[in-house]
C-alpha cells in the first residue's frame, strides 16, 4: 500500500508582532486535518523563514499577521522565496487585514490571503486544493 505524503505547513509570525494565539490555533486545526506542521514562533526574519522552509522541506508558508506590518514583510519574504528558487511552495497569510491592503498582497505574489474569522475548513480546502506536489 502506498501511502500519501502529508501536507507539510510551516505556519510562524514575522517582526516584532507578539501575538500568537491564532497562529496556534490554525497550526493545531492543521495538524488535526492531518497534515504536518512546523510552528517556527514568533519574531522570525523573512530570510530565517524562508531558511526553515528550505531545511523543512515544506509544501506551504503560513503567515500570522496582526501587527500591521503585512505591506512591509510580505514582499520580503515574496522576494526571499524568489531568490531561493520556492517556486513551488504556497504562500498564505491570515490574521488582521484591512480589505483594501488584500489586492496589493494578491499582486505582489502571496497566494491567498484569510482574514480573522476564516473559517477553518475554508483554509483546509484552499491548501489542500493549491498545494504544489
Amino acid at each position: 500500500m502506498v501511502q500519501k505524503k502529508k501536507i507539510k505547513v510551516l505556519i510562524t509570525k514575522v517582526g516584532l508582532d507578539g501575538h500568537d494565539r491564532g497562529a496556534k490555533v490554525v497550526a493545531s486545526l492543521l495538524r488535526e486535518a492531518g497534515m504536518e506542521v512546523i510552528y517556527l514562533g514568533m519574531y522570525q526574519t523573512p530570510e530565517g523563514i524562508v531558511k526553515a522552509a528550505i531545511d523543512e522541506d515544506v509544501d506551504v508558508i503560513g503567515i500570522s499577521y496582526l501587527s500591521g506590518e503585512h505591506l512591509v514583510f510580505t514582499p520580503k519574504i515574496i522576494s526571499e522565496m524568489r531568490r531561493n528558487h520556492l517556486d513551488d511552495v504556497l504562500l498564505i497569510a491570515g490574521g488582521t487585514f484591512p480589505g483594501e491592503d488584500i489586492p496589493a498582497m494578491e499582486k505582489i505574489g502571496i497566494d491567498k490571503v484569510f482574514r480573522a474569522g476564516t473559517l477553518t475548513d475554508t483554509i483546509i480546502q484552499f491548501i489542500q486544493e493549491n498545494v504544489r506536489r
